[in-house]
């Protein structure tokens, strides 16, 4: 995964230091040297990720995080304060400002890097979500949601804490009662029932369990469906580092360390709460205003309409931030003959199913269409050609491998489909309509050459 981020800080040395890291983990790093140079700079061009010393003359880090996360245009990206500063208050109002974490110097190089995939992973998916919802707007849809968290009619946001211990749950849940409703998971495998069954703005994991792994109980709580979105937060113990290293790879939004600062615990999972509602006001949104127009009523996914609008704007960013992009188009083989020989009751059954198919072999980044009758498109964003191959050919074997059920599962039919796959060409200026194109002629040499393959044009 590559990204921009911006350095900021007024010692040079500083931000050499920051900038030779992560220049050796590719990614592309610019700097600035007070706060206001970084305000422009964000404003004025695309930014993943910042990281903000807070001592520095003219606007201090503090000021410059409440007013990147006070602008609609910027409030999105992911804010780390890198700075000397290691008293409590300082790290509370550093939070309280907006800022996602809390680093201080000198940076553990394991800690920093893993925090900055994280909130990484977290910007792509955000980035997703708002460009979906501008594209609604865009293409004459009235609503775009207004982001501003909502607090769901004064409800108390909804916290589960899966800890074993009733000692460690009462002290770390004590600060959280007045502005929480709490819930406990009694043991960890307890704990994820009763987070599916639920419907919590955050769930804490304790670091340490009796008899199982907490990284497992992370891994399942971002496995499932119901729970693939919600905040987790790792309590973890001060020699914890590796741990907590593995967590934030596995998807665990942010970490505490025993004892835990009532106002920090407090700060941090306001944050989480919040972010977590911001995306759900985008998702619902999302799917109430572009339903009727640009969702295919019988399987559905998008439909041309929304492809041809929204993949402009992916190939556009993908190219001005010189990243991967694949497309893949999908063709099931002899459709003709089903509706034919079974009916179009029949063939409406084989295009919902291969829908849910598909929906099941992508990730939530990346877009999948019902181009037109039997033909279906997946971009996928940040994805290599030899990926996007793979991608298609275990599409592909498990269309093969298990028959589709029709008639209410009173029959059951065998289908293939064949592949095309384009790679965004790096040279040159192609754009969205060449690269369908390119796609759907590797489409047609897999037809060709007898079907249910797939074929590759990475250009």
């Amino acid at each position: 995964m590559t990204a921009r981020i911006l350095v900021v800080d007024d010692i040079e040395a500083n931000r050499s230091l920051l900038e030779t890291r992560l220049t050796a983990e590719y990614y592309d790093v610019i700097t600035a040297e007070d706060g206001q140079r970084a305000l422009d700079i964000c404003a004025s061009s695309p930014v993943d990720l910042v990281l903000l010393d807070v001592m520095m003359p003219g606007i201090d880090g503090f000021e410059v995080c409440r007013k990147l996360k006070a602008s609609p245009e910027t409030c999105h990206i992911p804010v780390v304060i890198v700075t000397a500063l290691d008293e409590m208050a300082d790290r509370v109002r550093g939070l309280e400002a907006g800022a996602d974490d809390f680093l201080t110097k000198p940076v553990n190089d394991m800690q920093l890097l893993a925090r900055v995939r994280s909130l990484l992973r977290l910007k792509m998916l955000t980035d997703e979500l708002r460009l979906r919802a501008v594209t609604a707007r865009d293409i004459g849809l009235d609503k775009l949601f207004d982001a501003d968290g909502g607090d769901e009619g004064g409800k108390k946001p909804e916290v589960l804490v899966i800890e074993e211990r009733q000692s460690s749950f009462d002290s770390l849940v004590r600060p959280m009662r007045r502005e929480f409703s709490v819930s406990r998971g009694e043991d960890p495998q307890a704990g994820v029932f009763t987070a599916v069954e639920g419907d919590f703005d955050c769930i804490f994991v304790a670091s340490r369990y009796e008899n199982f792994d907490a990284l497992r109980v992370c891994s399942q709580l971002r496995s499932l469906d119901r729970t693939r979105f919600v905040p987790v937060i790792l309590v973890a113990d001060a020699d914890d580092d590796e741990l907590v290293g593995r967590a934030l790879e596995l998807g665990v939004n942010d970490y505490i360390v025993r004892p835990a600062d009532p106002n920090e615990l407090i700060a941090r999972l306001r944050t989480q709460v919040r972010r977590k509602r911001y995306h759900d006001g985008l998702r619902a949104n999302i799917a109430q205003s572009i339903e009727l127009a640009v969702i295919d009523g019988l399987t559905g996914l998008y439909n041309r309409r929304y492809l041809e609008t929204h993949l402009e704007t992916l190939v556009a960013r993908a190219r001005s931030r010189e990243r991967n992009l694949s497309l893949l188009i999908t063709d099931i083989d002899r459709f003709k003959t089903v509706n034919d020989t079974y009916g179009h009751d029949a063939g409406d059954d084989v295009l919902r199913e291969f829908a849910r198919r598909l929906r099941d072999n992508v990730r939530g980044m990346d877009l999948a269409c019902r181009y037109g009758g039997e033909e279906f498109v997946i971009v996928m964003p940040d994805t290599s050609a030899e990926v996007a191959a793979d991608i298609g050919e275990r599409l592909r074997e498990q269309i093969e491998r298990d028959a589709f059920l029709v008639a209410n599962g009173a029959d059951s039919l065998p289908v293939t489909v064949s592949v095309g796959v384009a790679t965004l060409s790096r040279d040159g200026d192609e754009d969205a309509r060449a690269l369908v194109k390119r796609a759907d002629e590797a489409l047609y040499e897999a037809k060709a050459a007898g079907r249910n393959r797939v074929v590759s044009d990475a250009a």
